[in-house]
């Protein structure tokens, strides 16, 4: 690519400041979660899982619209457009809060979802190939800092903002009778409209401003370089690339395993006795895990160790952390659940690289189906809350023990699928 050949530091500077937006919105929904249990009266932890499941689903459904979007309209404006939309489900926060409606919630947080799933199918490729494809975890890896540091920045004012007196606000309800409990669930659920009209107000300046920036706008369309044309020629569909759709796969799992790590990881806390004042900054800790293994990533991959070993070592260590957390109890069991932001820390910018590495012409809607692979924040959550109620919320962390071993496979085998040796040994 001739873009490649360019200084890309200006879209490194501005692509990061649209993955600290993702993390922003993304990694709230950890305090979400145990906040809207309360303010709406949901009964159970399943129940309040359903925020994942509907900010995540949204990128199953539209990612495939993303990508004909961004045929349309490229990279740059599709990344607009995406702000725009993520815009309009933070504003629903306001008549959701004001009604105490957790359905409405649901709606924003799907729209949101939907916001990002072309911002993510527009901004993932583009760091990807901005540069060299066997450095692109590296550059995933600085994007990886931006998005965990905006988490641990919205978790931890979310947090004071929503659930600082969350333990004697439930015991007090208890107590109250139906009007004093109204009006106190509804001074609860009004806290979050003045920060979503902020975060709603930021978007739109921020999706006018990258629609006015200097980014360029990539092709990957009439990419002729050797390798990947190679591959891509003689090849009619997306589905002709088995290394791709073994990557979803991977990326599925991943994701799934990563929201439970940050997600549950309050909630289940909780569940040990322990108080909601402590457990609500337990979502921070498992990004900081994160960020400890980007930084490893920016100075080892490629210079060290290659994206593919990478992303088997974090596999492994995914194994390790989850049996380590099913074995033991109490605060060391929700350590190791902590540690698991480390083994997760590399495997979207491992996974992504290797996985539309090759496909040329079909890069746009191999993207799509990877950002589809999000969904896995949708439903694992959901298994794990179903799995919880069964045999306990810690025995069922160890349904993620075989989503690290398919992981750990596409690190070593899956990836080459369908691929020329030559083409692999140069650049996994």
């Amino acid at each position: 690519m001739t873009s490649q050949q360019k200084s890309y530091a200006l879209p490194m500077i501005i692509i990061g400041a649209l993955f600290f937006i993702f993390g922003f919105v993304t990694w709230v929904n950890g305090s979400l979660i145990p906040y809207l249990k309360i303010a709406c009266q949901l009964e159970t932890d399943l129940e309040s899982y359903l925020v994942a499941t509907a900010f995540f689903i949204a990128y199953t459904v539209m990612a495939i619209p993303s990508s004909w979007v961004l045929k349309a309209t490229g990279y740059k404006k599709g990344m607009s457009i995406g702000l725009a939309v993520m815009a309009v489900g933070a504003i629903i926060f306001v008549p959701a809060a004001n009604a105490r409606n957790f359905n409405l919630f649901l709606v924003g947080l799907f729209i949101i979802g939907s916001g990002l799933a072309l911002l993510q199918t527009a901004s993932n490729p583009y760091v990807s190939l901005i540069g060299p494809i066997e450095s692109a975890a590296k550059r995933i890896s600085i994007m990886g800092i931006c998005n965990k540091v905006a988490g641990i920045i919205a978790g931890l004012i979310f947090g004071y903002i929503a659930l600082k007196d969350a333990d004697v606000l439930e015991q007090s309800l208890k107590g109250m009778d139906a009007v004093a409990r109204d009006a106190r669930l509804d001074e609860l659920a009004s806290r979050v409209v003045v920060p979503y009209i902020i975060i709603s107000s930021v978007l739109l300046v921020l999706a006018v401003a990258i629609l006015f920036s200097g980014l360029p706008d990539i092709q990957d369309e009439d990419d002729t370089s050797s390798a990947t044309a190679g591959e891509a020629s003689g090849r009619s569909s997306v589905f002709d690339f088995p290394h791709l759709l073994l990557g979803v796969l991977a990326l599925f799992l991943y994701v799934g395993v990563e929201v439970m790590a940050g997600d549950t990881i309050i909630s289940y806390g909780k569940s040990l006795g322990i108080e909601l004042n402590e457990a609500r900054f337990y979502t921070q800790f498992t990004l900081a895990f994160m960020l400890v293994g980007y930084v490893i990533g920016i100075f080892t991959v490629p210079k060290i160790i290659s994206q593919s070993k990478a992303l088997a070592i974090s596999a492994v260590l995914g194994v390790i952390f989850t049996a380590g957390a099913v074995v033991t109890n109490g605060t060391v069991s929700v350590t190791f659940i902590a540690l698991l932001g480390l083994a997760n820390s590399l495997m979207w910018p491992a996974i992504f690289p290797l996985s539309i590495d090759g496909l040329g012409r079909f890069t746009k809607m191999g993207s799509a189906l990877l950002i589809m692979a999000i969904s896995g924040g949708a439903i694992l959550p959901l298994l794990y809350g179903k799995l919880s109620l069964s045999i306990g919320s810690r025995e069922a962390y160890s349904m993620m023990i075989p989503a690290y071993l398919f992981i750990l496979y596409f690190a070593t085998k899956g990836y080459k699928a369908g691929r020329a040796s030559s083409v692999v040994s140069a650049k996994a």
